[in-house]
């Protein structure tokens, strides 16, 4: 199922991992070259990123517990951290070009349907399994 942007009926992902645990937050997307356009990371529970040891460009969506959008970070390059979000439950890691793409802003309301649980060898270079 996709992540929606109610407020504007835009998609931001289709295919998206949660990463919910110590390790796989840690790692997050170091593993990737690149993200697809339908691919998505959901850090759970997150308040603040970082793209240390990256190899690519990611917009970043922070989102509070009721998925309202408080925070964006678009283009964000590697080597770089975020602020502290302090409103934020929860990050979206994106390609670039999604918040644009889908005009996503704060304050807008997401829909994120149920996602699978990422294991860290989800996190390398294979594509992000579609969720059920």
């Amino acid at each position: 199922m996709p992540i929606t942007n109610l407020d504007k009926k835009t998609w931001l992902a289709t295919k998206i991992r949660r990463a919910d645990t110590f390790l796989t937050r840690l790692i997050g997307l170091l593993k990737r070259k690149s993200l697809r356009p339908e691919e998505a990371l959901w850090l759970v529970p997150g308040k603040a990123v970082h793209t240390v040891g990256m190899k690519f460009p990611i917009d970043v969506i922070f989102i509070d517990k009721h998925k309202k959008v408080v925070g964006l970070v678009p283009s964000m390059a590697p080597n770089r951290a975020t602020r502290f979000y302090l409103g934020a439950h929860s990050v979206l890691e994106l390609p670039k070009g999604t918040i644009l793409k889908s005009r996503t802003e704060t304050g807008d309301r997401l829909d994120i349907s149920s996602a699978e649980s990422a294991a860290v060898v989800d996190l390398s270079e294979s594509p992000l399994d579609e969720v059920a």
